[in-house]
């Protein structure tokens, strides 16, 4: 995201990031659960911004769990735009996207901006990028529907999406009986009805 004078992108787990703390991260966008403690880890990170969002990793309601909603993708984007608004003071910067395994919920906030960030960018080139920054991404199907909505892009980016799912499940075939665990089967349904 050189737009953004970002120049090291990572995703990742809640256990991976005390391994992040000595790699200058000057930007954070936490996404956990509802009613996950705070993370001691951060406190051992340098001067940063940080963002925390809280929703659950689903993507059909259950009880007693929070959705994602068009208005935590809206936080997101808000913190992209705080990204391109302090650019111009930045020679450079590395920006951490952490959930709580590093596979769904962050991955859909890389990808969300990414795609706000290189607007021109086609969706599956961005999903290429997304898997170089973290091959097991498997970006949480709602999240990418609300950012393809509010960033105009015509259900590309979803039909991005689900090719991204079909690479997935062909190079990680153990995504298939994760998923289906996770009560995530329409997602596998996704990637394999191409």
């Amino acid at each position: 995201m050189k737009t953004l004078s970002i120049s090291t992108l990572t995703i990742c787990g809640i256990e991976e990031l005390p391994g992040n703390s000595a790699r200058e991260v000057t930007h954070v966008l936490s996404v956990i659960d509802p009613d996950r403690a705070e993370i001691d880890a951060f406190g051992t990170y340098g001067e940063h911004h940080r963002v925390t969002l809280r929703f659950h990793d689903i993507i059909d309601p259950k009880p007693g769990q929070t959705m994602p909603t068009p208005e935590h993708v809206g936080e997101i984007l808000s913190f992209g735009e705080g990204l391109r608004e302090t650019a111009t003071g930045r020679v450079k910067g590395h920006l951490l996207v952490h959930c709580h395994m590093g596979i769904s919920r962050s991955t859909a906030a890389m990808m969300t901006l990414m795609a706000q960030a290189d607007a021109a960018e086609d969706e599956d080139a961005l999903f290429a990028r997304l898997r170089e920054i973290r091959p097991q991404a498997w970006p949480n199907s709602v999240m990418i529907g609300f950012a393809d909505a509010q960033l105009g892009r015509g259900g590309r980016l979803t039909q991005a999406l689900r090719r991204h799912y079909a690479h997935q499940i062909e190079a990680q075939p153990q995504f298939r009986t994760w998923m289906n665990d996770l009560g995530r089967k329409r997602e596998i349904e996704m990637g394999l009805t191409l």
